[in-house]
């Protein structure tokens, strides 16, 4: 993990800018591929670039991390020289690390999801498909959006404390990742997890909470289309905070269905407010997360929104009502698609290397 970002000054607020790709001269667009994180098929998505950012709108080049933080200096150098657009490549971690450069800067952030969760290419309704993602890409749809800082780290997504910090810090340490990985960690970990008693304060009123975790959105999924804050907006200059309090075994499962199908804030165990800031009192210290990775803090815990500071490539035609059944089976077709047509290229090169050898056999009988 790179180490605590500097936050630079607000500044003036970026002015919002929704537009799209019709400007005469050409954008520049840069890839940052991190080739270890997340899914593989990278070298698959550099391939289909070519068929969607046409020369005659798009200079691009790409560029691949070499160690941790990495993807946030590239990003930082690329804002400085101007550069439009700085795609990240990759899962989660990537897509913080590449976007907490480009706050405050006229340079936007795009997103090529190729990671286990991809909770902030999902709730801007990126397709989970590299062929999508390079689609909505080329379409240029950029809004000026909001983000979160807790303890001097940026978010995008969703920061929080107590079980989903636990378990994201379990799932850094597993040394596997997936979505297998991280229920298996979730189911193991939360049969023995103990919920913790926090101090909330805002606009100074405090009041005190046994839960088993709070959760700060800006965006409302943590990925995989879990919506632990599903009323979010990256737009609305507010956090959607989730309180979860201690329940019971036999009352999980329903949260459990509650958390996927975007009804959470209905359960009797969940408190939901909105707010700029808030800070978090804790008896000890401890893991929390920003976007899924985990860090350890203090007792104090320091959270605000930061409205309107950074731009991102959206998916425009989207529409929010769109059923999560639906995008899950969407992003299954979309993938399987994709692998698809991966296997038809791997088979067409195989079948090239083999009557290669047959024609140079035939020649060597016909020789005798």
């Amino acid at each position: 993990m790179s180490p605590p970002f500097n936050i630079r000054q607000e500044g003036t607020k970026l002015k919002k800018n929704r537009y799209l790709c019709s400007r005469m001269e050409k954008r520049k667009v840069r890839f940052i591929i991190n080739p270890i994180s997340g899914t593989s098929g990278k070298q698959a998505i550099v391939k289909l670039i070519p068929r969607y950012l046409i020369p005659e709108k798009f200079e691009y080049d790409i560029e691949y991390t070499q160690y941790a933080g990495h993807a946030a200096e590239i990003a930082m150098r690329d804002a400085a020289q101007g550069v439009d657009i700085v795609v990240a490549v990759g899962g989660d971690g990537t897509v913080n690390e590449v976007a907490r450069s480009l706050i405050h800067t006229q340079t936007a952030l795009g997103i090529i999801p190729c990671g286990s969760g991809n909770g902030l290419a999902r709730h801007l309704y990126i397709p989970m498909s590299a062929a999508g993602a390079l689609r909505i890409l080329a379409q240029g749809n950029i809004e000026t959006l909001d983000y979160g800082i807790i303890n001097e780290h940026p978010f995008f997504c969703t920061c929080g404390v107590g079980f989903d910090a636990f378990v994201s810090e379990k799932f850094a340490q597993s040394g596997k990742r997936g979505l297998l990985t991280y229920i298996e960690n979730t189911l193991r970990e939360g049969v023995k997890y103990k919920p913790e008693t926090y101090e909330v304060e805002i606009d100074g009123e405090s009041q005190k909470y046994k839960a088993f975790l709070i959760a700060c959105g800006n965006a409302s999924q943590y990925g995989n289309n879990a919506y632990i804050t599903p009323g979010a907006s990256m737009s609305d200059g507010l956090m959607d905070v989730t309180i979860m309090e201690p329940f019971s075994v036999i009352e999980a499962p329903q949260i459990a269905i509650q958390l996927f199908n975007k009804t959470i804030n209905k359960n009797s165990r969940i408190k939901t407010f909105q707010c700029r800031e808030l800070r978090i009192h804790r008896e000890k210290e401890g893991a929390v997360h920003f976007d899924g990775d985990p860090i350890l803090c203090g007792k104090e815990l320091d959270i605000k929104l930061v409205e309107r500071g950074i731009s991102m490539v959206t998916n425009p035609r989207e529409q929010l009502f769109t059923p999560p059944l639906f995008r899950a089976f969407s992003d299954i077709y979309s993938n399987m698609t994709s692998e698809v047509q991966q296997i038809r290229e791997d088979l067409n090169k195989t079948n090239q290397k083999i009557k290669t050898i047959n024609n140079k056999l035939l020649g060597l009988l016909r020789r005798r």
